[in-house]
This record gives C-alpha cells, sequence and structure tokens, in this order.
C-alpha cells in the first residue's frame, strides 16, 4: 500500500511539475510568449487546488481506492484529448481539468498510508510518501526534455499520460482501503475536528515553512548563475543534490517523529533550524563565496523536511473520518503559497537583492515556530497496526467486507 500510495502520487508530480519542462518545445511549436507559456505551465496547479477539497470529501465518503483509481485514470484520459486540442488557450484547459482530476491522489493517497500504519510507524511511513514530489520531479526532468526534443511537446504529454494510466490500473487492481474504526451504535456523524485551532494551526505553520522551501528551490539555482557565476548544467547538479538530501531528510525526520511519539515537536525545532539557516544564509549572500554554494544545498534539503510531518500531524489530528478533507485543505494551502512566494520573492530580489529574499524566507520559518500548536491530541486513530482479521475484513469480495463499508459509511 506504501508502495501504491507513493507511486500514484510520483506519477500525479510527473504531470504536475513536468509540464514547465516542456516550454522550449510549446513556445516554439504555439507561438507563445514567455508570459502566455507561464500560464499554461500554472494550469495544472490552479486545476489541483481546486480540487483538493472536493477528493478529499469522497475519499472520507466512498474510501481510497476508487477515488486514487478515478482520478489518476480520468487525468490521464484527460492528457490523451489534450494532444487533439489546438491553440494555448484549449491547452491550458485541458491541463486546469487534468490536474483537478489528478487532485485525487493528493487527498487520497496520504489516507492510504496513513491507515495501513500504526502510530508508531506512521512518520516513517509518511516521510517516504512524501519523497514523491522530488521524485516525480527528477523522473520529469529526466524524461521530458528528451521526449519533447525528439517527440515534440503533444507526443510527450501522450507519453505522461501513458505512465499515469498504468499507475491507474495497478492502483484499481491492488490497492485495498484500509479498515475503519467502527462506529458505537447509535453515533452520529464525527465532529469537525476545525472546531477547535489545532488543526488551523498546523495548516498555517505548515504554509509558512512552505515559504522557504519553494524560495530555494525557485531561485537558488538562479542565485548560482547569476550572482556566484556557475554553468547552468553544474548548478542544476548542485540543486538536485540537495532535493537528494530533501528527501532522504523527510525520511529521516520521520523516524526520530516516531521514536519521539511526536510529529509537532520536531515541527517546531525544524522551523527553528530553517530560520537561523536562511539567517545565515542571507549574510552569506551579502558577500557571496563558496560557503553560499554549501549553505544553499543545505537549506535545499533542510527547508523540505517538514512537509512529512505536517501531513501526518494533519491527519492524525483529523482523524479516519475527516482525513481526506484535512489533507486536502492541507495541500490546498501549501499550493496557494507556493504559488504566490516565486512572485513575491522575484519582486523582492529585484527591489533589493537575494539576501531580502533569504531573509524574509528565515523570518516566515521563524513565525512558523509560534503558530505550531504546542500540544494536540489525534483523534480516533489506532495505536496498533491493522490486525489480520481487519487486512481480511477490508479486502474487497470478502464477506467481512460488506460489513466494514456498510459500518464506515461507504
Amino acid at each position: 500500500m506504501l508502495a501504491l500510495g507513493t507511486g500514484a502520487q510520483t506519477a500525479a508530480c510527473v504531470f504536475v511539475y513536468g509540464i514547465p519542462y516542456l516550454v522550449p518545445r510549446l513556445r516554439s511549436a504555439e507561438h507563445l510568449s514567455l508570459a502566455q507559456a507561464g500560464v499554461v505551465v500554472a494550469c495544472p496547479t490552479i486545476g489541483l487546488v481546486l480540487a483538493l477539497i472536493g477528493w478529499g470529501a469522497l475519499a472520507d465518503r466512498y474510501g481510497e481506492r476508487v477515488v486514487l483509481g478515478s482520478g489518476l485514470l480520468g487525468s490521464a484520459l484527460l492528457l490523451v484529448a489534450a494532444r487533439a486540442t489546438h491553440g494555448a488557450p484549449a491547452l491550458g484547459a485541458m491541463f486546469v481539468l487534468a490536474g483537478a482530476a489528478g487532485a485525487s491522489v493528493f487527498a487520497a493517497s496520504g489516507r492510504v498510508v496513513m491507515g495501513w500504519f500504526s502510530r508508531r510507524e506512521r512518520g516513517l511511513a509518511m516521510g517516504i510518501r512524501q519523497i514523491s514530489t522530488p521524485l516525480g520531479m527528477g523522473i520529469a526532468a529526466l524524461i521530458v526534455p528528451p521526449l519533447a526534443e525528439r517527440l515534440g511537446a503533444r507526443a510527450t504529454v501522450g507519453a505522461i499520460a501513458a505512465l499515469m494510466g498504468a499507475v491507474a490500473i495497478a492502483v484499481i487492481l491492488f490497492v485495498v482501503d484500509p479498515p475503519r474504526p467502527s462506529a458505537a451504535a447509535g453515533a452520529g456523524r464525527a465532529a469537525s475536528p476545525y472546531r477547535t485551532g489545532a488543526l488551523w494551526r498546523v495548516h498555517g505553520a505548515s504554509a509558512l515553512l512552505v515559504w522557504p522551501q519553494f524560495t530555494i528551490s525557485a531561485f537558488g539555482l538562479v542565485f548560482l548563475v547569476d550572482v556566484r557565476h556557475w554553468d547552468v548544467t553544474t548548478a542544476g547538479q548542485v540543486m538536485a543534490a540537495g532535493q537528494a538530501l530533501g528527501a532522504a531528510g523527510r525520511i529521516t525526520v520521520g523516524v526520530w517523529s516516531d521514536h519521539l511519539g511526536s510529529r509537532l515537536r520536531p515541527m517546531r525545532m525544524l522551523a527553528a533550524a530553517n530560520g537561523v539557516l536562511l539567517a545565515v544564509l542571507g549574510c552569506a549572500a551579502l558577500w557571496p563565496s563558496w560557503p553560499c554554494d554549501v549553505l544553499l544545498v543545505v537549506a535545499c534539503g533542510l527547508t523540505a523536511s517538514t512537509n512529512g510531518l505536517s501531513f501526518t500531524a494533519t491527519a492524525e489530528l483529523a482523524g479516519p473520518s475527516w482525513a481526506g478533507r484535512a489533507l486536502g485543505a492541507q495541500n490546498t494551502g501549501q499550493n496557494l503559497t507556493a504559488s504566490l512566494a516565486p512572485p513575491v520573492v522575484g519582486w523582492l530580489i529585484g527591489a533589493a537583492d537575494y539576501s531580502a529574499g533569504f531573509f524574509l524566507a528565515g523570518a516566515l520559518a521563524a513565525v512558523a515556530i509560534l503558530v505550531v500548536p504546542i500540544t494536540a491530541t489525534p483523534r480516533a486513530v489506532a495505536e496498533t497496526a491493522p490486525t489480520a482479521e481487519a487486512t481480511r475484513a477490508a479486502e474487497p469480495g470478502s464477506p467481512a467486507s460488506a460489513t466494514s463499508a456498510a459500518t464506515s459509511g461507504r
């Protein structure tokens, strides 16, 4: 289940984060300006943001397997249809729809992972699941440019659709929805976890911590090229090393949180570490030299390390009945921040310098320390891994699965 959930989100990330690599071919084939190409690149994310919470609600109601499979397969079919469109507006519209369909993965794959692991294992499991973003970005960087160069932009979109379709079929065939706690007789619908401030604060803190991550990912390479005068290929390799460090960091931090039995304490400590590191990087950028290069790679890894913690904390605080919607809201806030950070930081760097951009990112990380809740109690989450009986009951077609589905409200 961990492999399928991670694979599904990786395939979706290849699409969402692979479109920028089509820009050179799209500009030549569709005669687009850079601004028009930027709008096309943003279209998958627009669709993603619009649909995340809705898909999360469907996952809460109907289960993970149907949401993951239908959304990913629908996104693949829409990309196949996009090959037949003509002109940037039509292509962008299809990307919005495909992004909205693919949002199902971002809302439901976390539920699959959370449901099949005990509280003592979820930090590691979600840390592994969260490497899907850098992994998808890395796959996109490897396959999209050469395919676009040889086959053209629209054929490359078809290849991405084939990848997503293959993963969708695997999900439909093999994903088993995790067992859900049985509702007590006469119990009503689970109360909203948003009646208290803890979940709101986790969403807010994670959105603040996304700002430093996207500051470094958006402008780290440009800093190395424009300020440090590196060639683009070498600078890209250095930033790729930082992404690999971030992927390893997510897993390590997940294990750490399992050992501590807390997601929030490590989240606060990492927010503090990010604030200090970005302040030092800002100071070093005033006198650019080799320490800036080292600090930039470390910052690329450290700023990405909190994602798994925030997603795990969100799902645990929301409980099984609300996890899909809560993860959708979490993704929405992070994607909105990710969309806002590059233009604001770009303007700030242009008006002042790179140090100002790094200092702002460090300040927001420091604010996140205050926003992360001090204590919060997970809601109705099993403390042990699902039993063999529960596993058999959750398998499609088993006699107990019908009872389980009825009890969980699916």
